[in-house]
């Protein structure tokens, strides 16, 4: 063989390696898609009005999954639970948490209660739901400590059937858990001490602690791992405040334990639907922002 094919023999096969590390060098650098979702609260009206619409609107938006807030005996927003799942996964969104609940229930109607939790679990279930969330407590879990260990024992025992079947249950806050003192203490921290890490997660909401005068980035150092989710929410779109340091907390993510952040609007400066896409665009664009 001549010199002059070994060569051009050489040359061809460095020119392919290096077409090869210059790929590989920019999927590697290539931005991961952030996985953000939304709590459907943030455009009830719109969903009472157009299910199949509204949903439609949101995944052009760029969510990619969202969490509901319409469960009723068995249906979701109306629907059978698999047909909302279908609903979402035909607009590029999975359907992956929702908001339900029900207030402690008494020793008399423990077992009612607690078969309302069975039904409303099977039918999050299936439609492959990771988590449900309640989203507030009665004023039981205010008044007293007894109260609140109620509520707490409670807990522990839906976030046992919840992990039997397999998905999460955890608990949303407003600010009235952290400006509420029952002996000496933040209702919000007795939740954390009371309630089983293994049973029951917390959804922090990242407004309503602020809104309580507290710091998220406290409660990440003290109670590390309890805050699975995000609730992303500020006084009105996301970001339009510019009063919550939102690189400061996502900084701390992984000492949350969080895994999901949710985007919540429940104030708005445009059209709710208007609202949640300029709240995703905020977060789309800041580079703190790490939900892969």
């Amino acid at each position: 063989m001549s010199i002059k094919r070994i060569s051009l023999k050489v040359l061809f096969f460095a020119g392919v390696a290096a077409f090869l590390f210059q790929g590989f060098a920019l999927y590697k650098n290539a931005p991961k898609e952030k996985v953000i979702g939304l709590q459907l609260y943030s455009v009830r009206d719109d969903m009472k009005k157009d299910v199949p619409g509204t949903i439609a609107a949101v995944g052009k938006m760029g969510y990619k999954f969202v969490e509901a807030a319409g469960y009723n005996d068995g249906k979701i927003y109306g629907m059978d639970p698999v047909a909302f799942k279908n609903l979402c996964e035909k607009n590029g969104m999975e359907f992956w948490g929702a908001h339900v609940g029900q207030a402690v229930p008494t020793e008399k109607n423990w077992d009612k209660t607690m078969a309302w939790w069975d039904v409303c679990i099977a039918a999050h279930k299936s439609a492959g739901a990771k988590w449900v969330v309640q989203p507030s407590m009665n004023k039981v879990g205010y008044e007293s400590l007894d109260g609140l260990k109620r509520y707490c024992k409670y807990f522990n025992a839906v976030g046992e059937k919840c992990n039997a079947a397999g998905i999460r249950f955890g608990y949303h806050n407003h600010s009235h858990e952290f400006t509420t003192i029952l002996e000496g203490k933040p209702v919000y921290d007795w939740m954390l001490e009371l309630t089983d890490a293994k049973k029951v997660m917390f959804e922090m909401d990242l407004y309503w602690i602020i809104e309580g005068d507290k710091k998220p980035c406290d409660y990440f150092e003290k109670y590390p791992g309890r805050f699975e989710l995000f609730h992303i929410k500020d006084a009105e779109e996301v970001g339009a405040s510019g009063k919550i340091d939102f690189a400061a907390i996502f900084a701390q993510r992984k000492k949350a334990g969080a895994k999901y952040g949710i985007v919540e609007v429940e104030k708005y400066n445009f059209t709710p639907l208007e609202s949640c896409k300029k709240s995703i665009e905020f977060l789309q664009a800041a580079d703190y922002v790490d939900l892969y």
